[in-house]
This record gives C-alpha cells, structure tokens and sequence, in this order.
C-alpha cells in the first residue's frame, strides 16, 4: 500500500510541476508550435536518465524513491499524452509541416536528453 501513496505523491508533484512550467512557457511563447509541452519532455527525460544512475545503476536511493520519482513524479512530469494530442491537433489544421517537424524534434531531442544525463550521471556519480 505505500508503494502507492509513493506513487501518488510523486505524481501530484510531477503533475504540479508541469502545471507551473508549462505555463510559464506559454506566456513567454505564443507561436502555434508546441514549445512547452517539447520543453517539458526534453527535461523530463534527462531528468529520467539522471534518476536511472542515481537509483537504478548506482542505487544510492531505495527502491522507494524509484517510485515516488521516476514513476509517480516524472511520470506525471512528462507529458507525451499532452504531445500526441498536440500532434494530432496539428494535423487535424493541416499544419502537417509543423506537426512533422514536432514529432522529430521531440524525439531526438528527448532521447538526445535522456543519453546525455546518463552520459553525464555515470561521469558525476
């Protein structure tokens, strides 16, 4: 059962997060691409390759922390629903070149991100 309240608690605070940053993002950016919800991915995943050192290889934090970061917090954090629907929308306007260019840049970027702090993670722990 606390395995789940783990869970939850992180989410609230993954969720939260989001929340906050998103939009800070969109009051500064008004362009019809998505910039908040890549900028929020591309964080997550580097944060996610961070806490795959720290708790997974390294296990300098208990299984618990797992939980409540990588699952519950950056779970909720990262907002790939969010970028599918985004895309989806995009292309229902026929934006197909803005839709395209999203997808591709979220994904190299967000893998680029989630290499680069596990690169850096094993460097640093």
């Amino acid at each position: 059962m606390h395995h789940w309240i783990f869970i939850a608690l992180g989410g609230a605070v993954g969720a939260l997060g989001r929340y906050a940053f998103s939009n800070a993002i969109n009051h500064l950016w008004t362009l019809s691409f998505p910039l908040a919800t890549l900028l929020v991915n591309a964080l997550g995943s580097f944060a996610m390759g961070v806490m795959y050192v720290v708790i997974v290889e390294h296990q300098h934090l208990t299984p618990e922390w797992r939980s409540i970061v990588m699952v519950g917090m950056l779970g909720a954090f990262t907002t790939f629903s969010t970028f599918s629907l985004e895309t989806v929308v995009l292309l229902q306007r026929g934006e197909v070149l803005t839709a395209v260019s999203y997808t591709v840049i979220s994904v190299l970027l967000c893998v680029a991100a989630t290499w680069l702090a596990i690169t850096l993670g094993k460097a640093v722990f």
